[in-house]
This record gives structure tokens, sequence and C-alpha cells, in this order.
């Protein structure tokens, strides 16, 4: 058996899977995210380890773990944990949605090296901003910093005892030479860091460690339990759902959005704001447009509405034109196209006759044509896709995913373990690590339903699309 552990914003996701890649067992348990500022979103690490700590134990009351082999790690990318010498943690984490270093991103992104070596524009959610303002506005944290480790390479210190990151999630930060997939001492140097600063390099799919005995045998595992590199959330869903091949790609509706296209070339575009990341397998690479708020921006309106997401979409009924009203989904700024941090979401359009079910069928075409601004980035960069498929909770709304199916014009397939394509990912990843899983890694799970464009309103979406591009132009000119 195999344990994959996904480290999400809302929530840390974990699942048990058999030799035969069947779901035993899963688990969940929520996390907070703080924003103390207009533009910050922070966790607390401790909260990780609490969660990942009720994770195994709901895993273990479960099913017997006697069996398992490896433990796979996934988790949302470009987040700044800053520990001492004495591993301590020193302030919350910075996160990947946190815009709070947009002038520091702009000034390393000045320097042309930051994107000959990284192949992409340095974003303010990447880590690389993070410490260069933390080095301006807090000092003396600065001063006493010893490592620097994503998120979820923080719940692997704490499993293993080990400083790791692996290729997927380190591309993310700005200081990694992603051709050459290894650290890059100008690149950390231009933040005031050392490549001692900085955890050792794995792939994906190789050992990184092993599992504390405390820990074995507080949850009922046995001793030697293999912990893999694993990958940043988006490699390890593509690991869990196939997408490792050229012309395959998914859209992912989570916290945030992404269409994740693979790639078995290193073929970068800054200049469109397509993220340009290597893969969670050796010799591979992958090119995303991110959207910053997709689920995100459906709980926050359910939350305005004091009404939950599923009951809002499922009022809608089947697929309709879009409605005159307008949401532009930018409520933390955008990266994919615009790496815009200071543009904020509107409604537009609002009249006497606007009601509930309007303005959330305008908040799921907004985000459907945001992923459609993704996918016409992408491919003007020659990237091929040829098969989708879709994970996140949002994928649980046909109603939704049928928009970007109709937005798109492609198809979208709906894998069985969509909602836990992370977690399932991080355990193949582990059963690589172990020694197992062949060549079926590029076989997508089971798809329990295919979602078809609705030719009749494919104009009426390819209108609103024009629509909102032209109000998106209209509000950069406000703000």
């Amino acid at each position: 058996m195999f344990i994959g552990l996904d480290l999400g914003t809302s929530g840390l996701k974990g699942l048990v899977i058999d030799d035969a890649q069947n779901i035993c067992a899963e688990a969940i348990a929520p996390l907070q995210v703080a924003r103390l500022h207009d533009g910050w979103s922070e966790h607390q690490p401790q909260d990780w380890l609490d969660a990942a700590e009720a994770v195994m134990v709901a895993l273990a009351s479960q099913i017997d773990l006697g069996a398992v082999r490896a433990i796979g790690l996934s988790g949302h990318m470009h987040g700044a944990t800053l520990l001492d010498s004495s591993d301590m943690v020193l302030r919350p984490c910075i996160l990947w949605n946190d815009t709070r270093s947009a002038l520091e991103a702009a000034q390393l992104d000045g320097d042309p090296i930051f994107r000959r070596l990284t192949g992409n524009i340095v974003f303010p959610g990447f880590t690389a901003p993070k410490l260069a303002w933390v080095r301006t506005h807090e000092p003396d944290i600065f001063a006493q910093l010893a490592k620097v480790l994503l998120p979820k390479d923080y719940l692997r210190l704490w499993l293993s005892g080990e400083h790791v990151a692996e290729m997927s999630d380190a591309a993310g930060t700005s200081w990694l030479d992603v051709e050459r997939r290894d650290w890059s001492d100008d690149l950390l140097a231009a933040t005031g860091l050392r490549r001692s600063n900085m955890p050792r390099l794995v792939e994906g799919s190789e050992a990184s460690g092993t599992l504390r005995g405390t820990l074995s045998s507080r949850w009922g595992l046995p001793t030697g339990v293999v912990i893999a590199g694993g990958g940043g959330d988006n490699a390890a869903s593509a690991i869990g759902v196939g997408v490792v091949r050229a012309g395959d790609a998914f859209v992912s509706l989570g916290t945030s959005g992404v269409l994740f296209a693979a790639s078995d070339t290193y073929q970068p575009d800054a200049a469109s704001a397509v993220h340009t990341f290597c893969h969670a397998l050796p010799d591979t690479w992958h090119q995303m447009g991110v959207i910053l708020a997709a689920a995100d921006a459906m709980n926050w309106f359910g939350r305005v509405l004091g009404a939950t997401p599923e009951h809002m979409t499922a009022e809608l009924g089947p697929l309709q034109a879009p409605s005159n009203t307008m949401f532009l989904p930018y409520l933390g700024g955008e990266r994919t196209p615009h790496n815009d941090a200071a543009i904020r979401a509107s409604f537009l359009n609002l009249d006497h006759g606007t009601d509930r079910r309007a303005m959330t069928r305008a908040v799921i075409e907004g985000v459907a044509f945001a992923v459609r601004d993704s996918f016409d980035a992408l491919t003007s960069t020659g990237t091929k896709i040829e098969r989708l498929l879709a994970v996140g909770g949002g994928s649980k709304s046909e109603y939704w995913i049928q928009a970007i199916a109709t937005t798109l014009g492609l198809s979208i397939s709906i894998p069985i373990s969509g909602d836990f394509g992370g977690a399932f990912g991080a355990a193949r990843l582990g059963m690589m690590a172990a020694g197992g899983l062949p060549s079926d890694v590029a076989t997508a799970p089971k798809i329990v339903r295919v979602v078809d464009p609705v030719p009749s309103l494919q104009d009426d979406f390819l209108s609103g699309l024009s629509s909102y591009r032209a109000a998106y132009r209209a509000l950069k000119t406000l703000t």
C-alpha cells in the first residue's frame, strides 16, 4: 500500500492506495488562511503538522497501515517557510496567492538573468520575491534565516528529518535553473541567499528519506517507509490523472484555476505569463496557465450569499448562453496572461433584473473565460492540447465544466479520482520511489463521464469572451 498526502490551501488531504491503485481509505483536515492586510495570505506551518496528524490518525482508523511501503507528498507551491539553524519556524508561511512582494518581483524580473535561467516571469507569488520582501521589511527575521523550505517540504522535514525539495516545486521559486534542474547560485545571490540555505534536490519519483520511527510506531506503519520526492500540487495532480506526455492536459478548479499541459521538451515563453516548470518525472517539463481565483471565487460569492457553491450551481439547470451580468474573477490579482497583482474583481452590468442565479452564472462564466485566456496563451507558444481532463472540487459541477468545454471547444473528461488528484498522484510517486508503478503512469484513472461542448452555444460564449476581454481592458485603465 502507498499513502499520498496533499497539502492544500484550504485543507490537507490524504489517501491510501493498494498495489492495483485502488483507493482504500481517504481523509481530509481543514486549514485556515490568515489575511492580515490586503494582498496578504499566510498559513501557520504548525497547522500543517496538526492536519497531517489528524489525517494519518483518520486513515489508520479506516485501514491497517502495516503494509504501507511509501508516502508521497504534494502541496501548494511557492510558499516561503523560513527556518532558523534549529529548524524553528521564524514567521508564518507567505503563501502562493500573497501579492505583497509585487515591487520586489518587478525588481527581480528586471534582471534578465531570471527569465533566462528560470524560463518564467518573476511573479509576486513566487518564493524569491517573498524573501526579498522579508529582507527589506523584516531584517531581524532574515538575519536568523538558515533554511527556506516549500510548504510540503516542511511537512517532509517533520516526517523524515530531511531538508529536501523536488524539481517541480523548486521550479516555482525563481531560484532554479529549470532546464538544468539545479539551484542557480547567481539567482540565489540576487536575494541574499546561498546554496547552503536551500534543501537538496531530488526528482519527484525518487526517494528523499524514510519515515521517522516514532511516527511509524504511532500510526501503525512498518519501519523504513520511503518518503518520495513528490510534486507541486499541479504536477502531482498530473501524475494522478496520467498527464505526462505532450498533448495531454488538465484543467484544475481548486482554490486557483490551472490549465496544465505536459511537455517532453523545455520550451519557455516567459513574456506570455505562461509558467514553464519541471514535471515530477525526470527529463520532463510542463507548462501552465494560472488564474488565482477559481473555486475560490465561488467560495467567496457563496460566503456573501450565505449559500454553498454546490447549492448555487445545482439550481442553474442546463447550460445557458452567458449572462448579461459579467464577473471578472481577479479577487487577488491575476497571473496568466496579465501578470497583474494590483487588479481586483468586478461585477459589471448589474440592473434591476439581476438575481442570484444570474450572478452565480457570471462567476462561473468569468472563470471559464479566464481559463480560455490561459488556453490561448499556452497554444500560442506551440503547446499542444489534444486530451483534456478536469480535476479539483469545481469539476463536480456539470454546469461549470460544460461552460469551460463550450468556451474552449473541447470535450473534457472527468476521472473518478478528480477531487483527490494531488493526493492520488503523490501516492503514485510514492509507488515509483518504492520501485513500483511501471509504464502505466501515463494511464488516466477510470473516466466517469465526458462533458462535451454545446455547439448551439459556442458562438454565444465566444461573444461573451470578447466582452470579457474588453471589460478587462476597461478595468485596467481604472487601476
